[in-house]
């Protein structure tokens, strides 16, 4: 388990975190998570409070739309690895 803070208008990498579960609990700001869910990008916008579930291997990204304030969140993973791997789009085109 850990904190992270994504910077005001910040966009992760397509990624996916392999074999692991992923919880992500919003201490604040309003963090964006996109998917795709076979035939479009899914936009799930959050607030504080708020968790979000990632199964394994599904490619996602992150975002925190705010140009001012940072989004603070608390992630725990089903494992101990701290597993990424980038991908270059959320889905093969």
């Amino acid at each position: 388990m850990g904190e992270t803070l994504a910077a005001p208008g910040s966009v992760s990498a397509n990624h996916h975190h392999g074999d692991s579960e992923t919880m992500i609990y919003i201490r604040s700001g309003h963090p964006e998570f996109v998917f795709f869910d076979g035939t479009s990008e899914i936009r799930v916008r959050t607030e504080p409070g708020d968790y979000v579930f990632v199964p394994p291997h599904l490619p996602h990204r992150e975002e925190n739309p705010d140009p001012v304030t940072p989004a603070e969140l608390v992630i725990a993973r089903s494992s101990q690895e701290a597993i990424v791997v980038n991908l270059p789009a959320l889905y093969a085109l």
